[in-house]
């Protein structure tokens, strides 16, 4: 007596079918599982064994083989459980499905769930995933309820249970389960997250935030304690549009596969919509950044995708975490390579940093003077390597505020709705010329979209001679002109776009020259020239 069901297992981003064979046989009283199951499905057969004897079923006696095909990856999690349970019931004829008309072709159904001991389906993770691909092949999902919200945001079709007798009675078609609608997303709404008027003074650094959000550029702060760096980073969520129904669910199939599991808000009705904000602690290691582990489970840059990655206090994360970020910023994806297998997951997040410029925070500072000596000053610094530091499109200096910056009303500053109207400007034109944001442009594309005028590429050619800039330099430069052009509704990059480009990275410049950073300007969004 043999049966087939069909379920998938999780693979990195992969879903591949997986097809749960069982046969009963006569002989000695024994279960056999292949297929590379790992420890927690080999588990299952005794939670199988209670769930079935519990929920009024026998459990047959002779050898029960139970194969997982195809056998040459993994096979983990508990989601398992369902489809070994099914595939004993119809083997065993204990569940028989109703007879078919011969013009019926039913839709292919894969099983998924975590059976308790008294036959309750409990949640399994990575579904989203599964869902995915399924919807690709055109096939049905049978999900525990606790799934159901989660798996029903990617279209497939799907059918929720909180018992095994209820899917027992699905299939035989005694009671059919009823499709399961999926909840309408609510798209966040800027009143809700921290309000941009709340930050007084800083003018540069709000003006560099709202660029880095037109354009989707890196962004670094550096400043002393206290001067608002943390606060503008918390505030760039809001600046940024809202995530697109594909972009939602690529956010949430990572969740979903990643340790957090896929019940956390990126997956709920309220927080589908949003992009995800990671702010790990800078104690975190290369693999918590990067992803790895036995598993290869995605890192923070991964869970950030399509949205914000915040390390304060850059300096004091492990040299080797920041090296590691290197490459998904240039490619905005990682590939994780372990012993047993590789996973890729895609990695495009937008990184907000923070730091002092020295090690007691009051380097420049003309009220209270710095204490630290010139060799420490140079040691911290220089724990920042100069690549990672060329790769961050904004260098922003965020001096201490003054007692009239502080006294200053909310109305003065400008808040995030009206900020994020002119972001949402910025990007539609984006999108509209060259179908992704100016920081994700090639070298190609900025040949082609980032063309200066003769009194622009001289203000550049005599900045790369002066500073000694690379070519990555030069060409961050050019994206983040051109998002200045793009926020001012300009077609061409003038020089003016070119000069506040140039003020926004501090780093590269050799002294405190002053003519280089933009005044404010008269109108919020409008770039002023130098």
């Amino acid at each position: 007596m043999l049966a087939t069901v069909l379920s998938r297992a999780q693979i990195g981003m992969q879903a591949p079918l997986v097809q749960v064979e069982v046969s009963l046989d006569s002989g000695l009283p024994v279960f056999i599982m292949v297929g590379l199951p790992a420890t927690v499905v080999r588990e299952s057969k005794e939670r199988v064994r209670a769930a079935l004897l519990n929920s009024g079923f026998d459990f047959p006696a002779g050898r029960i083989t139970v194969s997982l095909q195809p056998a040459e990856f993994p096979k983990e999690g508990g989601r398992f459980d369902l489809p070994i349970a099914m595939g004993i019931l119809l083997a065993s004829g204990q569940v028989q499905p109703p007879p078919m008309r011969p013009d019926e072709q039913p839709r292919p159904c894969e099983f998924y769930g975590e059976l308790a001991l008294s036959g309750e389906l409990r949640p399994a993770h990575g579904l989203l995933l599964a869902a995915i691909h399924a919807k690709g092949q055109g096939h049905e999902l049978l999900v525990p309820q606790a799934n159901a919200a989660e798996v029903a945001r990617t279209g497939c079709a799907v059918r929720a249970a909180g018992h095994l007798l209820e899917v027992c009675r699905h299939v035989s078609g005694q009671v059919p389960l009823a499709p399961f609608a999926a909840p309408a997303a609510t798209a966040p709404t800027i009143r809700d997250l921290p309000d941009l008027a709340d930050v007084r003074g800083q003018f540069l650094g709000r003006r560099a935030l709202i660029v880095a959000a037109a354009g989707g550029h890196s962004l670094l702060f550096i400043g002393p304690p206290g001067s608002g760096k943390s606060m503008l980073a918390m505030r760039l969520p809001g600046l940024l549009p809202p995530l697109r129904e594909s972009e939602a669910l690529e956010v949430a199939s990572i969740a979903s596969v990643s340790t957090c599991g896929g019940s956390a808000s990126a997956t709920s009705a309220d927080g589908f919509c949003h992009r995800p904000f990671r702010t790990p602690h800078h104690s975190a290691s290369a693999v918590a950044l990067i992803g790895g582990g036995p598993r290869a489970r995605p890192g923070e840059v991964s869970l950030a995708h399509h949205g914000v990655l915040f390390l304060d206090e850059l300096p004091e994360f492990p040299r080797a975490a920041l090296e590691a970020l290197r490459e998904p910023l240039e490619t905005g994806e990682v590939l994780v390579s372990r012993a047993a297998l590789q996973a890729r997951y895609p990695a495009a997040f937008q990184l907000v940093a923070a730091m002092n410029p020295c090690p007691c925070g009051r380097l420049g500072d003309l009220v209270v003077p710095c204490c630290c000596t010139r060799l420490q000053v140079q040691l911290y610094r220089s724990r920042i390597s100069g690549p990672l530091l060329d790769r961050l499109d904004l260098q922003v200096q965020m001096p201490r505020l003054t007692a009239q910056e502080l006294a200053a009303t909310p109305e003065v500053s400008q808040s995030t709705e009206s900020a994020a109207r002119c972001v949402a400007a910025a990007r539609k034109r984006q999108l509209l010329r060259q179908d992704l944001c100016n920081a994700r442009l090639s070298d190609a594309g900025v040949r082609r979209w980032c063309v200066l005028d003769k009194n622009a590429s001289g203000l550049l050619h005599e900045a790369i001679e002066e500073r000694g800039l690379s070519g990555r330099s030069r060409q961050r430069v050019l994206r983040v002109a051109r998002t200045i052009a793009d926020l001012a509704g300009a077609r061409d990059i003038a020089k003016a776009h070119v000069a506040e480009a140039l003020g926004l990275r501090c780093l590269d410049r050799p002294a405190e020259p002053r003519d280089t950073v933009p005044t404010a300007p008269s109108a919020p969004c409008d770039p002023q020239p130098a």
